[in-house]
């Protein structure tokens, strides 16, 4: 991969994970300012509900954040876009759609092939 197309994804994952943080400041800022005032308790079963969906939404943000993380270390390292498994290199197409792959499509099928078998045991 190039320096142009590295620093491309560098600034493509840089963007993404600053996104992700001003959806979470916006998000506690909402925490602190709104309270359940709900009289009517289907009202309020129905904001905690939304509440914890929320909730849930940042828990898997904050995970992709160490994936983004761990892209933009393999970018500094000269080992970004290419397959952990066969060492191989990740298509353009590919890292486009999911710039944190670490595995071409190919061992990503086998990967998650193998994960069905073990469960199925």
């Amino acid at each position: 991969m190039n320096p142009r197309q590295l620093d491309y994804f560098r600034k493509k994952l840089q963007g993404w994970k600053d996104a992700i943080y001003r959806e979470a400041a916006g998000t506690l800022t909402q925490l602190q300012t709104d309270t359940l005032r709900e009289a009517d308790l289907t009202d309020r079963a129905s904001s905690e509900t939304d509440w914890s969906i929320e909730l849930r939404t940042r828990d898997r943000q904050r995970k992709l954040i160490s994936k983004i993380d761990a892209a933009l270390r393999r970018i500094e390292d000269g080992e970004y876009g290419y397959c952990e498994v066969t060492g191989e290199p990740i298509s353009l197409a590919r890292l486009e759609a999911r710039p944190i792959a670490t595995m071409t499509v190919e061992a990503q099928e086998r990967h998650e092939r193998n994960e069905k078998v073990s469960r199925e045991d």
